[in-house]
């Protein structure tokens, strides 16, 4: 039986959702973060060394990464769904936008959860106004700058059909649904990218992602 180790609050729920679009019967091994340091908990470095999720475990193997994940997932239980067909330009774009979520996406939302957890950690009174004035900084000058910068450009590419490759919903929908859902949860997503928040819309109404949210339990990204 093909095993989820499942992180509360993290990308593994959108394996979880793959899996319940592909009808493919999983069970779930449940970790918790730690709730002062948000951290995986080190039950799951039994399983993979860097102690990270998503993984999962299937006919021996054990995988990690969410791009493996999905490209593993699809190839061995799709049947031709979810993935355009292999040499055709979509394909092409279709692994562009599984490698560009991890790659380019999250970095700078990464970076702004960094900037806000200094600006509101304990320290003693004197070092606070530096460090807030670092974080300030680094968010004005770097991070919400690079945000705005991929927010549009996803925006725009969203635009033509509402979903990533061509017409049709794909695993690279799955893929780049984390980092946007942690847009509209860490920064907010603004009036200007209608296409973004069409997208979150429909991806959240399909079925298997509402089964996917009941079989993975509280899923807080959503309310950020």
């Amino acid at each position: 039986m093909l095993t989820v180790h499942h992180l509360n609050n993290s990308r593994s729920q959108r394996v979880l959702w793959l899996l319940e679009e592909l009808g493919v019967p999983y069970e779930i091994s449940r970790y918790e973060r730690d709730p002062n340091t948000l951290l995986a908990p080190p039950e799951l470095r039994a399983v993979h060394p860097l102690g990270k999720s998503p993984v999962i475990t299937d006919d021996g193997l054990t995988i990690a990464e969410s791009g493996a994940i999905i490209e593993y997932l699809v190839d061995r239980y799709g049947a031709g769904r979810f993935a355009p067909a292999p040499g055709t330009p979509e394909r092409l774009r279709y692994t562009y936008w599984l490698h560009y979520a991890e790659g380019s996406a999250m970095p700078p939302l990464l970076l702004k959860l960094v900037a806000q957890r200094i600006a509101a950690a304990p320290m003693p009174f004197f070092a606070k106004p530096i460090a807030r004035k670092i974080a300030a900084t680094l968010q004005s000058n770097f991070v919400d700058p690079q945000l705005q910068l991929h927010l549009g450009y996803i925006d725009k590419e969203l635009g033509a059909t509402g979903w990533f490759v061509g017409h049709d919903f794909t695993a690279a929908d799955v893929q780049m649904s984390f980092p946007l859902e942690a847009a509209a949860a860490r920064s907010g997503l603004q009036s200007q990218l209608p296409a973004i928040a069409g997208f979150l819309q429909r991806i959240h109404a399909r079925p298997a992602y509402q089964r996917a949210l009941e079989r993975g339990g509280k899923y807080d990204i959503l309310g950020g």
